[in-house]
């Protein structure tokens, strides 16, 4: 019987991710030195697999992998979702170049909602109030390109202008507001068309519910 093991890449990576879950935890309850060393394995199998389908050597993977220690939870990026004379703000990545909702990685010691007004001051600079957490997005379901070795998980908050003006920053060189038929090139490691045409309809129906997986 052969094997079939014209697999996509994403389907590696995410078997990538699941043994280097499986490894974190292992190593973090080990009972004993065997056991960690069991663990270690497969954190190192997770790295070759991981270096076969990106750019990175799996020793610089390897290295990668264990700063992230402890028992494995999904990371956090948060996104301001602000309207205007029914436009949609978006900053322009300066690392490839495509537009985005402005936000990034959550910051210990800020809530979800500090961490989208520090975000959206930082990148298009405007100062917002939250109003409403629109949607909570698992990343590798929404087609986000490329995957990532780990989980995270993406919330998107309706936000309203206090102040400010625009400004770019070390991250973006643009901020504009577009219409919802002129979404220019998205930076899709970070926002997708289909995401923005939901925030569009929560926009023309402020009473439709927090979208989740």
């Amino acid at each position: 019987m052969s094997s079939n093991f014209s697999m996509e890449p994403f389907k590696w990576l995410t078997i990538a991710a699941e043994l280097k879950a499986i490894s974190q935890a292992g190593k973090t309850f080990a009972k004993d030195e065997y056991e960690k060393q069991r663990h270690e394995k497969i954190e190192w199998l997770a790295a070759q697999i991981l270096a076969k389908h990106t750019d990175l050597e799996a020793d610089e993977i390897r290295m990668m992998l264990q700063k992230d220690c402890g028992y494995p939870t999904p990371k956090t990026d948060c996104r301001g979702v602000i309207f205007k004379d029914n436009k949609i703000l978006l900053v322009k990545e300066i690392e490839d170049g495509g537009w985005t909702l402005p936000g990034g990685w959550c910051d210990i010691g800020l809530t979800a909602a500090e961490n989208v007004v520090r975000e959206v001051r930082e990148e298009a600079g405007f100062e917002v109030r939250v109003v409403k957490l629109l949607a909570v997005y698992d990343r590798n379901r929404q087609g986000h390109t490329p995957p990532y070795p780990f989980d995270i998980y993406k919330m998107f908050f309706l936000c309203e202008i206090t102040g400010g003006s625009p400004k770019t920053s070390n991250e973006t060189s643009d901020v504009k507001f577009f219409d919802e038929n002129e979404i220019p090139p998205l930076s899709r490691g970070r926002t997708l068309e289909h995401e923005i045409k939901r925030f569009f309809e929560h926009l023309r129906n402020p009473d439709l519910p927090t979208d989740y997986d």
